[in-house]
């Protein structure tokens, strides 16, 4: 165990250099209407491994509800069951082939078709285990409910609850439910103990085939990074079954909510809508939900990349009926006393800082007191400003440089959209003559790969040079997000190669290791 008297230590090691790609796990190709923990996530790792990559992120991985939001998940600790890989339930004798028949969109995710799709085959699933098909998984999963009662009897009683109330969300469920009377909520258990059989089962069996694919990513030299939203849902088993753990009025509303304020890039600031928590009763059981919550994620992934980080210090808390986020104010977070109690229960800090937006000192500071390598991303480098953080000159090691992240556009749509002006200022920090709209990308991730930083990330949209149609996600946007899927062939082709030349002559190929390995063993 870390003494704590002594300094954090980085995830990475001194002079470590790395790359890896950005990619949800939907987006990859499947015969299934969505991308999923099934064969083509194995060949995307080994199509890594031989390209000399390093590392794979992909986005949140919960079960995913307002706006199909990997942002707006309705647990913390519950996986996604889209992710469920039909092949591996027929393969294991829980579905047949003539149960996973469906026409779907190739290059987009029509989630009004994959989910009832996705849950009739859970449920054929489900019930066939029930029934005594494959018996031998019955011990295994008798130990895994058992092992995570403390969050999934809770989620798979919300699901249940959610189904039966036509999804609505939970506040306007019957107030003995929304209020958790004890002998409604035992009452609603025996009425729903089927469906809420079918939930465990499902996170059963998404946890089983989310540990095959964490072994075959080690096997393959590959590690593999997650990403936890700061906040959660206002309709999330999180709320519904810990109302003690954020600031909600005497009806189990939110009293303020999250956002940031207004700056350069919006008026009225971004109101998010997300409940706040009430850090003096995470204190109070030693952040004993937070730390569930991150332990939970690190069985599917190595590292964790802390959204919104800059909370940790404050947040900005807007009255819950405030039309814009303009009328709120900073409240203090837990700060290092979080990340010391993280420490002494994890041993290491595993963990990535999302350090963008508006950043002021005292997070620089809580970031560096735990040598928690920061986020640089190179749309936001070229302002003109020689003292720009995003500069690769101005990157320190102890960083992971992006060439966009997926709230960006592509970097050719961004180039794209640039003024000329623009344009020539980038084409003169590269040191080259100016160049066409398709040459932006290879520059930028070679600028990336080339930086100081210990790790280079690109989305694989950069790597496949696409525009406007790779576009994942347009923050400010309800609809029409997170539905980019990549195709068989994009993964196929020559980039790959092109990429793994690269990793070497950056020397950037070939780092398995990581400290995080050394403090645990």
């Amino acid at each position: 165990m870390n003494d704590l008297s002594q300094p954090a230590i980085s995830p990475f090691p001194q002079d470590y250099r790395a790359s890896g790609l950005l990619l949800h796990i939907t987006s990859l190709p499947s015969p299934y209407g969505i991308g999923d923990l099934g064969p083509t996530a194995f060949e995307w790792i080994d199509r890594l491994h031989e390209a000399g990559q390093s590392w794979w992120q992909a986005l949140p991985l919960g079960p995913t509800g307002y706006g199909d939001s990997p942002y707006q998940c309705l647990s913390s600790f519950a996986g996604n069951g889209l992710l469920i890989s039909p092949h591996y339930l027929i393969e294991d004798g829980l579905l047949r082939e003539d149960d996973c028949k469906g026409a779907f969109s190739p290059t987009a995710i029509d989630y009004d078709v994959v989910i009832p799709f996705k849950q009739r085959l859970l449920g054929i699933a489900s019930t066939n285990f029930q029934a005594g098909v494959r018996k031998d998984l019955r011990p295994a999963y008798e130990e895994f409910c058992r092992s995570r009662a403390r969050w999934l009897d809770d989620y798979g009683l919300f699901r249940a609850l959610r189904a039966k109330y036509n999804n609505a969300p939970y506040l306007q469920w019957p107030k003995e439910l929304v209020e958790r009377v004890p002998s409604a909520l035992a009452q609603a258990r025996r009425d729903l103990a089927e469906r809420i059989d079918e939930v465990r089962f499902a996170q059963f069996l998404l946890f089983r085939q989310g540990k095959r694919l964490k072994d075959h990513a080690r096997a393959n030299g590959v590690r593999l990074i997650g990403d936890l939203p700061f906040f959660v849902s206002p309709d999330s088993s999180d709320v519904w079954a810990n109302p003690e753990l954020f600031l909600l009025d005497e009806h189990r509303r939110p009293r303020v909510v999250a956002g940031v304020p207004p700056d350069y890039f919006s008026a009225q600031g971004q109101l998010w809508g997300n409940p706040v928590y009430n850090w003096a009763a995470h204190h109070r059981t030693g952040y004993a939900w937070c730390i569930d919550r991150i332990r939970a994620l690190l069985a599917h992934v190595d590292i964790i990349r802390l959204d919104h980080f800059r909370a940790f210090v404050a947040a900005w808390h807007i009255p819950a009926a405030a039309p814009t986020a303009a009328t709120g104010q900073w409240v203090a977070g837990p700060g290092a006393e979080f990340f010391n109690v993280l420490r002494r229960e994890l041993g290491a800090l595993p963990f990535l800082a999302e350090d963008l937006g508006l950043i002021t000192p005292d997070v620089c500071t809580l970031r560096d007191q735990f040598q928690i390598p920061g986020t640089r991303v190179l749309q936001f480098a070229f302002d003109g400003r020689t003292d720009n953080l995003h500069l690769p000159n101005n990157c320190q090691a102890n960083t992971v440089v992006y060439t966009g992240t997926h709230d960006n556009p592509t970097i050719r749509e961004w180039f794209a959209e640039l003024t000329d002006r623009e344009r020539r200022r980038i084409w003169s920090y590269l040191l080259r003559a100016e160049g066409e709209i398709r040459d932006a990308a290879p520059e930028l991730i070679r600028l990336a790969w080339s930086s100081p930083a210990a790790l280079a990330i690109a989305p694989l949209q950069d790597l496949l040079n696409l525009g406007r149609e790779g576009r994942m996600n347009i923050p400010g946007h309800a609809k029409g997000n997170w539905r980019w899927r990549a195709t068989q062939h994009m993964l196929s082709a020559s980039a790959f190669q092109w990429l793994r030349n690269l990793t070497e002559f950056t020397h950037r190929s070939g780092a398995v290791r990581f400290s995080l390995e050394e403090i645990a063993s």
